[in-house]
Formats: C-alpha cells, structure tokens, sequence
C-alpha cells in the first residue's frame, strides 16, 4: 500500500487484482466505454483481466506505465484505477489518467488520490510536468485538475477518437515540480 486515508488507500497494480478489475469494469462499462476503450476491452472477463494484469506488472516494474488501483480501506475490491501514462523520461513528462466507480463519485478521492501520486511522481520517478488531458463536458475530471493545482495550458485539437465517433478537442492541464 503507498497511501491509506479514512475513505480508501492507493495500490500499485498487482497480479492479484485481476478479479477486482473484472468486477470494476463491467460495474463501470458505461463510464469507462468513451475514455478507457481499451481497459475495458481487455478486462471485460476475467481471464483477459488477467492477461491485462500481468502486463500492466510488467509495465509498471519496466516503468514504461504506471497503474495504481484505488481500494476502499481494508478491503481488495477496486474503486478506481489511476494510470501515470504517456511518459518520457527524456523531458521529465507523465500523464495521469483516471476513472472511479460510480458509487464513490463525488467524494474527493481521486483529487486526494492525485494529489498524492503527484508527489509520489515528482519524488520517486523525478518526474518535472505532470499532465492531466479532459474533454470540456467532463466538469467532475476538471475540477480534479483544478483541486490538484493543475494549470489549463491549451485546447489539443482533435486529441482524443472515442469509439464510433468523430476525433475530440481536449483541454490539456499541466503541474509542474515545485
């Protein structure tokens, strides 16, 4: 465990949780279906959660992709997953992204959670710049950024092709090392 608050604590992706991403993905199907295709393709039973597990260990021991899970306290069912993604080791450059379950939307853990990992990026992987990437219409995943001290930058045109639609405009946020 890295972090432990009242509400939850934060995990490092472990072959264990494969189950528990299963359950999680197919809770949050419709949550998941226009940010997360691709973890949700690749868990959506639980022997491809397990394929997606073990990657994603391997990933995170290579540190080309971070995964950490999101647990309430004391238990091994999985609320959320944060992914420290997109990272060049050249600049110093990681992106987070994050999804929580629906029944614990709304109550500041993935702010608490990123404001953590923030730390935890800057002092273990000496990472510089931190992003976080969000459409306009998602107001709860914007507040994030901004809870988190994270700095509106820029519209990226055309940064993100949900499935079956056309490619979206996206609002890129940045926080930088102190």
């Amino acid at each position: 465990m890295l972090y432990n608050s009242t509400l939850f604590e934060i995990h490092t992706i472990s072959e264990k949780d494969a189950w528990s991403i299963c359950d999680f993905v197919s809770a949050n199907e419709d949550r998941l279906k226009r940010y997360f295709p691709l973890t949700l393709a690749q868990n959506l039973t639980p022997d491809l959660a397990q394929l997606f597990v073990a990657k994603k260990v391997k990933e995170f021991n290579a540190k080309k992709e971070f995964l950490f899970t999101l647990k309430p306290n004391n238990s091994k069912k999985i609320i959320g997953l944060i992914y420290l993604k997109a990272l060049n080791w050249n600049t110093k450059q990681g992106e987070f992204a994050y999804a929580i379950d629906y029944n614990f939307e709304g109550k500041g853990m993935i702010s608490k959670a990123i404001k953590f990992l923030s730390q935890y990026a800057f002092q273990e992987f000496k990472l510089e710049t931190l992003q976080i990437i969000v459409h306009h219409t998602n107001i709860a995943s914007i507040k994030v950024a901004e809870n988190c001290k994270f700095t509106w930058i820029k519209t990226l045109e055309k940064e993100h092709t949900p499935p079956g639609e056309n490619p979206l405009d996206m609002e890129l946020y940045e926080f930088y090392k102190p």
